[in-house]
């Protein structure tokens, strides 16, 4: 960047940045290492670890915390072939018996539009793009994953996002307007991000 350039990073940049800094948790990792061996298992072409996986990782890094516990690992994924909540429920209770320890949440985005009352979604992303903060709505998956990601950087992980990085780097907090006001606002009381992350900037 030249002196004077007060210009945000690129995008590429951002998601070089959030590989690398990935790559440096041994906790996300192994999530992500059980993760691609459940899709192998029950066939999950499209997948991601979603939410607080990522959003939580660029927020305690952008405020020098140490890494936060993982309270839960959203798995995402599509398959419009099989929506029955029986199946999320069983790649849990596979997850589980890999790693007991760890927090799996498992959602097949095929099913979702009919709690948000949206039409049907036609992929992750497409899911992913009516969540209730813009921030929220980013993943991360194995190179192999079947889903498309913009950039050509080099990494065993590729970054999932409707809405870019932009945002979350700069510490916003911005609802989706796709979404009521009141959901997002009802999210942010409840999680207490505000008060956890005192840089964030409500949008």
């Amino acid at each position: 960047m030249k002196q004077g350039d007060n210009s945000a990073p690129h995008e590429l940049e951002l998601q070089a940045r959030l590989l690398e800094w990935v790559t440096q948790d041994s906790e996300r990792v192994r999530a992500l290492q059980l993760a691609e061996q459940c899709a192998a298992v029950y066939a999950i072409s499209q997948w991601c670890l979603a939410a607080g996986f990522v959003r939580n990782l660029v927020w305690d890094r952008l405020h020098g915390f140490e890494s936060s516990p993982l309270n839960d690992i959203d798995l995402i994924y599509y398959c419009p072939l099989d929506t029955r909540p029986e199946r999320d429920r069983a790649i849990e209770a596979y997850l589980r018996r890999l790693a007991p320890e760890l927090p799996w949440s498992v959602k097949n985005q095929a099913r979702m539009h009919l709690k948000n009352r949206d039409a049907p979604y036609i992929s992750c992303l497409d899911a992913m793009a009516h969540w209730p903060e813009l921030e929220t709505a980013v993943g991360i998956c194995a190179s192999s994953n079947g889903l498309a990601c913009a950039g050509s950087i080099q990494s065993p992980y590729r970054l999932i996002t409707p809405f870019g990085l932009q945002s979350l780097f700069a510490l916003k907090l911005s609802p989706n307007p796709r979404r009521a006001l009141a959901i997002c606002q009802q999210r942010i009381a409840a999680k207490g991000w505000l008060s956890r992350y005192p840089l964030l900037c409500l949008e």
